[in-house]
């Protein structure tokens, strides 16, 4: 028998979340899952070509408290870095990009990651400063039938949670450019979130690192928290037994 779930309103996270907790989905090309336990975790995903993937320490643990703090998410604060060409990958359904430079993808984890995103994955990009050139190709190389759309402000991922009338929120000034949250969508899903000239990650960051009024980093935490549930509540969960 296949059970097909599509979960589009908040109010159902629980049972969402029974499903992540209970369904084991083997660690494949086709399937997405998270195998490692009981608990969601924030992947961070690393890349080449120079730019710095490790950027802000604090961020992760920071969102995993918020989540902790504000939702009924039950958060693990594994620590998971991971190449797109790692099959571990499978098992985050969603993954964290952020840095400054430039970002280059081999054509095996190009390949890996259209995989990822056609067995479910979404991944939130955020650009520290510098990335938004060479994102933009990287993507672009993964779904070359895709374009990277802004997102209107009635988006659901504005609303699902939180409500950001605006639009993503503005945390750094980088060049004093308007914040902008773009979008790339397969067969009509969204995979991908892309935050420019917002600066969500470094919003994530303990106070002493940016000094950011607590308004700031308070909307950044709010907006990450949209974007996780955004995903989880969007995703098609299916297994046969």
């Amino acid at each position: 028998m296949r059970i097909n779930r599509k979960m589009e309103k908040v109010y159902r996270y629980t049972t969402i979340l029974i499903i992540l907790i209970g369904v084991f989905l083997p660690v494949e090309s086709t399937s997405l899952g998270q195998v490692t336990g009981d608990s969601f975790t924030i992947a961070r995903l690393k890349y080449g070509g120079g730019g710095d993937w490790y950027w802000g320490r604090s961020a992760i643990p920071n969102m995993h408290q918020f989540l902790r703090e504000n939702t009924n998410v039950e958060v693990s604060d594994r620590d998971v870095k991971i190449p797109p060409e790692d099959d571990r990958l499978f098992n985050y359904p969603f993954v964290f990009l952020t840095g400054h430079g430039n970002i280059k993808f081999t054509d095996e984890q190009i390949d890996a990651l259209r995989r990822y995103f056609r067995a479910g994955g979404f991944l939130f990009a955020n650009d520290s400063y510098g990335l938004d050139a060479s994102l933009r190709r990287e993507l672009k190389r993964i779904l070359p039938e895709s374009e990277l759309v802004e997102l209107p402000f009635n988006h659901e991922i504005y609303h699902c949670y939180y409500d950001f009338p605006n639009g993503v929120p503005k945390i750094h000034k980088h060049d004093e450019k308007p914040a902008q949250g773009f979008g790339m969508f397969l067969d009509g899903r969204l995979v991908a979130f892309y935050a420019y000239e917002s600066d969500i990650g470094d919003g994530w960051e303990d106070y002493e690192v940016h000094h950011d009024p607590p308004e700031k980093r308070e909307a950044a935490l709010k907006m990450g928290t949209n974007l996780i549930i955004y995903t989880l509540t969007q995703t098609d969960y299916e297994y046969e037994e």
